[in-house]
């Protein structure tokens, strides 16, 4: 998996994703309450794409090096699947008003944990 790539490719969905929130869809998110959580998915989103990226190069580095634990190839479908659940569910959220999507947010935040703890324990003295 190219995880630089589809970081990449993330990376210019948040940005198109926070440009229509903040200029084609400002009076319907104003109206609705619902500008800080869409905020808050374009902000979780592009710094869970930073560190798809830095774990996508450091992935890269030790799999070239036979160096890729576990851990390490876990991380980034943390932070892809976060991305998914978390910052999705509060787009859906702002965008429907559908509280019941607020129930899968924490969900990607749990995910968006796994991903960071992956790059932590890959990186503990003797692995």
């Amino acid at each position: 998996m190219d995880w630089i790539k589809i970081g990449g490719w993330l990376g210019l969905l948040t940005v198109a994703i926070g440009a229509f929130g903040a200029h084609g869809l400002q009076e319907r998110l104003q109206a609705t309450g619902y500008e800080d959580q869409f905020r808050t998915g374009v902000l979780y989103q592009m710094f869970h794409v930073a560190g798809l990226l830095l774990v996508g190069l450091i992935l890269r580095q030790a799999t070239a090096r036979g160096e890729a634990d576990l851990w390490l190839r876990l991380a980034p479908w943390g932070f892809v699947l976060g991305i998914l659940l978390f910052s999705g569910s509060l787009y859906a959220l702002a965008l429907t008003g559908s509280k019941g999507f607020g129930a899968v947010t924490p969900i990607g935040g749990l995910l968006f944990m796994g991903g960071w703890l992956g790059l932590a324990l890959s990186c503990l003295p003797g692995r």
